[in-house]
């Protein structure tokens, strides 16, 4: 998000002398964007934050795809075959060049540190309560935050629970729509949320250690361990506009209308190649003619993810949480039989559900298999209950 925050200790100028009590010097880093041309933040550490003691084996790792038909599909990603801790846990479902959407349940500790050098995530917590951990600071998490987190910056993360994920891993940052930010970055009065939603770091004490602390890497291909000389949270202060987030789906005010709105009202984020959109309880149309339930629609130029997180899915039957149904382009799709008919003279939905369109074609791994529901494009079939056809092999 960029918005200036400052934490901690800090010079009154940066690239500037800043003495510890004995006398030396802070160690100063610079993280940005783009090389030097977009935001950034400058972090003091105790240590310098570059002393490597030793660089581990390279595993490199593929996608598996699954080239199965081109067809709609229903995933039930609560059956997804996940454990570990919330790195190791994550199952990856759908990629592109954009894009690769993970599923996690997630329940054992992190004793390794993280940095995901090529791609920037954002994890939706779909269950779960802990903290995520950075040497900017600690973001309290719960049911329903989005945690945002940029590329390059360390971090781990504590569970109180057990917890499932949905992350989102993108080729380039996580952002406020466009549209509802002014020329100098602030979200503007008609935008669905405000810098008030969002929550930042907190810098704790700073961890002044030596030893031998992995930090796991993550490249395109791959994850590379390095184990530094120095605890990599031995932060006094920092300052910029580049530091992980967050921001909760119940903070997201749903934009409404006489007749049905599109799916772009819902639009939470952005990022290259594709838009994150939240949809939340909401009142449903007052027009005295409206149609609640949606048309059908083709996604000529997109493909659509939706996940299911909880409430009653107005459009479609046979849902249940951490479900997942993929649209690819081309076909239409739209509300089940009877669900059009049903939906008028509804007030209002309780559905929360999170949707990724993606603008270029999704591919499916072959962890997809084991939770497709094969019979989900025959359920628009008319005068048929796709409840029945569930049944069916």
């Amino acid at each position: 998000m960029p918005f200036y925050v400052k934490r901690g200790n800090i010079p009154t100028k940066r690239h500037t002398q800043f003495k510890q009590p004995d006398g030396s010097l802070y160690k100063e880093q610079h993280m940005s964007r783009e090389g030097f041309s977009n935001i950034y933040s400058n972090l003091y550490h105790v240590h310098p934050p570059t002393q490597v003691k030793k660089v581990g084996d390279f595993h490199p790792f593929s996608l598996d795809e699954w080239t199965g038909e081109h067809r709609h599909c229903h995933f039930r990603t609560g059956q997804v075959k996940s454990s570990g801790d919330p790195i190791s846990s994550r199952i990856p479902l759908l990629f592109n060049s954009d894009v690769v959407l993970h599923k996690a349940h997630a329940s054992e500790a992190m004793d390794y540190f993280y940095r995901n050098s090529h791609a920037d995530e954002t994890i939706f917590v779909h269950k779960g309560v802990g903290i995520i951990h950075s040497y900017l600071g600690d973001l309290k998490f719960g049911k329903g935050d989005y945690i945002v987190i940029p590329r390059g910056v360390i971090w781990k993360m504590t569970l109180n629970e057990e917890s499932r994920f949905l992350i989102i891993e993108t080729a380039g940052p996580m952002e406020s729509p466009k549209r509802y930010r002014n020329e100098h970055g602030q979200l503007m009065e008609h935008s669905p949320y405000c810098e008030r939603d969002i929550r930042t770091p907190e810098l704790q004490s700073p961890i002044d250690e030596t030893g031998d602390f992995i930090i796991m890497t993550k490249v395109q291909d791959g994850t590379q361990a390095y184990t530094y000389a120095n605890h990599p949270f031995d932060v006094v202060g920092w300052d910029g506009y580049y530091f992980p987030w967050i921001f909760n789906i119940g903070d997201f005010e749903p934009i409404t209308g006489r007749i049905h709105q599109p799916p772009p009202v819902h639009q939470t984020f952005q990022a290259p190649g594709l838009v994150v959109c939240s949809f939340v309880p909401r009142l449903f149309d007052y027009h005295p003619k409206a149609v609640p339930a949606p048309y059908a629609h083709s996604n000529v130029d997109s493909e659509e993810v939706i996940f299911y997180v909880e409430g009653n899915f107005m459009s479609r039957k046979g849902m249940e949480e951490e479900s997942i149904t993929f649209h690819p382009a081309g076909p239409p799709h739209g509300p089940q039989p009877g669900k059009t008919e049903a939906s008028i003279g509804e007030k209002e939905t309780t559905e929360l559900a999170v949707m990724v369109d993606t603008f270029r074609p999704l591919k499916k791994t072959t962890a997809c298999k084991d939770i497709d529901d094969p019979n989900y494009p025959l359920s628009w079939l008319e005068g048929g209950d796709y409840t029945d056809l569930l049944s069916l092999e």
